[in-house]
Order: C-alpha cells, then sequence, then structure tokens
C-alpha cells in the first residue's frame, strides 16, 4: 500500500553522519519532505520543542543523552509538546531484554541495523496501519505493550478501560 507522505515531518536524532544521511535519503524516496535532524538525544528534545513533528526516528546509542532517554522525555517530560508521537528505535543490539526495556519506555517500533528501506518503511505503515493505543499507569506512559490478542486468554484483564487517545495523523493513503 502505497502513502503520501508528503505533509509528513520527521525528526531524525542520530550521532552517525553516514547514517542520518542514508536515512534521509530513504525518507526523501517515500515522499516525506520535511526532515529535521539532531546529534543525541538533548538536541533532539530541544528540536522537538521547537517544531511540530508527526515522527520521531532515534539512534539508541548517543552521548551525552541517548534514544531511551530521548524516548522517556517525550513521553514524560511536560515539556514535551506532543506526547504521543510515534518513535521508531534504530540500534544494532536486537537482545530480548532490549527490545523489552524500549518498549517499557514508550518506543513504538524497534528498528535493527543494519536495515534497508523495505525495513524502515515497514515500520512506517506499521504505525499508520496498526495503532496502539496509548496507556497510562503508575510507572509508564507509551503506546499498549501489548500486540497480540489472544482470543484463547480467559484470565483477568489487567486495565479495564484502556486510555483511548485520538492523534491527529497526517500519514494518510495516497
Amino acid at each position: 500500500m502505497a502513502y503520501d507522505f508528503s505533509d509528513v515531518s520527521v525528526l531524525i536524532v542520530e550521532d552517525n553522519l553516514p547514517m542520518v544521511e542514508l536515512i534521509k535519503s530513504l525518507l526523501t524516496a517515500f515522499g516525506i519532505k520535511k526532515i529535521s535532524s539532531a546529534r543525541d538525544g538533548e538536541e533532539g528534545f530541544t528540536l522537538y520543542r521547537k517544531e511540530t513533528f508527526d515522527l520521531v526516528i532515534t539512534d539508541w546509542m548517543m552521548k551525552p543523552v541517548d534514544g531511551i532517554s530521548l524516548t522517556r522525555r517525550l513521553r514524560n517530560d511536560p515539556l514535551s509538546p506532543n506526547q504521543y508521537v510515534p518513535v521508531i528505535l534504530m540500534t544494532g543490539f536486537s537482545e530480548k531484554r532490549r527490545v523489552m526495556q524500549a518498549r517499557d519506555v514508550g518506543v513504538t517500533e524497534f528498528l535493527v541495523k543494519p536495515f534497508n528501506a523495505r525495513d524502515l518503511y515497514r515500520r512506517i505503515a506499521q504505525i499508520i496501519e496498526k495503532p496502539r493505543q496509548f496507556v497510562r499507569s503508575e510507572d509508564f506512559f507509551g503506546p499498549d505493550r501489548r500486540r497480540k490478542n489472544d482470543k484463547g486468554y480467559g484470565g483477568r484483564e489487567r486495565r479495564t478501560e484502556p486510555v483511548m487517545i485520538n492523534v491527529r495523523n497526517k500519514m494518510g493513503e495516497a
């Protein structure tokens, strides 16, 4: 399915300049015209507060502020202009504990390096085609961490009423 991304704005937070250029070229090929970048999470959050972004793509390993800390701040900082922004976290590490850590801070999608254009496009399409409700609890705010809808589950639901949020979505079909 092809999408019209011409009005979508993306913030790339990555400290490796060649990777930034690669992601920019892929996003441009997808039709995205509004692309900004920052070198670390601190610079990224500052830019995020100044401009409106529909998607944040961030690397995990950066100094002084990494992508996990940035995501936590995007989701929980009162100065964050949109706590519901989709976040794609990129990393060269794919261990289960890292995926779970990313999920537990509110990352929307996880992208393992090296990746290709199809991998990145699929993550963006996943955000559009299967948006997840946001959940707020005492120690978590972010997209619902439960991806599977197990029809055979007969136990007690932990959340009786998930938080339903309508987020303006510019990522419409062409």
